[in-house]
């Protein structure tokens, strides 16, 4: 029984997501100002510069998935990010993510969380403290007036540090300071339930993901005051857009049922550890990676028996 997914992208399902994805780019625009598509552009730019020039070299044609990397790293950034460190992790992300492994379907981790780790480790200050509340306007890189809106503290932040008074309606509508996917959460979650409708994404991951997190955090909260309130811990940060948009990749994920369930609680249970015991605030591009590593090796483990019967027979 094989399980190797096929290396032609279903194209379909790649402008759906696109056009979810461009959804989300717009809400963050409403909320954040146009600088959000400077930095799109910049990501974009990069991204498309490094998949050309590759696939001239392999002789082979631009492969349609080049249009969703770009977007989901723009929404891991701040809305603050400076354009050369977006170019930084595009560049990093698309060529160390995927074209050094061959290309779409070769693969081993999601590039756009490859190329936000980067930037997340080597850029600490960038990614984890410049944030920019949009309740004060539209981000304008040259104004005094957005620089003195910068602040530290992100939701999840104020959350983990037991300093947490945002509302529900403010995380979902995005009126917090955050990344570029937190300014539409509310959108995020009624899109990513479109995509399983329409059958883009598997159910199993992002409903794995949740379920098992809340869980989690339910059972943490009762035996440590360090883990922050289960309900909020939903809505903060990137595990929303995470759940919906990045750990089902298809090439990444695992391919059998059962390995997807596991694979969901994997990410659930490493995100759960860093945000309430780790030494970063947010954990899910951590665990995303972590888990596209070993994810596929649910897969042999579940298949092993089907092919022990296929062999006996």
């Amino acid at each position: 029984m094989s399980t190797k997914i096929q290396a032609t992208p279903n194209v379909k399902h790649l402008w759906i997501l696109f056009g979810a994805l461009f959804v989300l780019l717009l809400g963050a625009v409403f909320r954040y100002g146009p600088y959000i598509l400077a930095i799109a552009a910049v990501a974009y730019g990069v991204s498309l510069s490094f998949e050309v020039l590759i696939a001239k070299a392999r002789k082979k044609t631009l492969d349609p998935s080049w249009m969703i990397t770009p977007l989901i790293l723009t929404m891991l950034v701040p809305p603050t990010a400076p354009l050369w460190m977006v170019g930084v992790g595009a560049g990093f992300g698309i060529f160390f993510g995927k074209l050094i492994f061959g290309g779409y379907g070769n693969n081993v981790f999601n590039p756009a969380a490859v190329g936000a780790l980067f930037l997340t480790v080597s850029f600490p200050v960038l990614m984890a403290t410049r944030w920019y509340s949009p309740v004060n306007g539209w981000f304008n890189p040259g104004s005094q007036a957005s620089l003195d809106a910068i602040a530290s503290a992100t939701p999840l932040i104020q959350l983990n540090a037991g300093t947490f008074n945002s509302s529900l309606v403010d995380l979902l509508l995005g009126g917090t300071a955050g990344s570029v996917g937190d300014a539409f959460r509310l959108g995020a979650i009624i899109l990513g339930i479109a995509l399983i409708v329409l059958k883009v994404i598997d159910w199993r991951i992002p409903v794995a993901i949740i379920g098992s997190f809340f869980l989690f955090t339910v059972l943490g909260s009762f035996i440590t005051d360090r883990v922050a309130d289960p309900i909020n811990s939903l809505f903060v940060g990137g595990l929303i857009f995470g759940a919906f948009f990045m750990a089902t990749e298809p090439v990444t994920a695992p391919k059998l049922a059962k390995s997807k369930v596991f694979y969901g609680i994997g990410i659930a249970f490493i995100v759960f550890l860093i945000r309430n015991f780790g030494a970063f605030p947010e954990g899910v591009i951590f665990a995303i990676i972590i888990m596209n590593a070993v994810g596929t090796l649910f897969d042999g483990w579940f298949a092993k028996p089907n092919l022990d019967k296929e062999v006996s027979a």
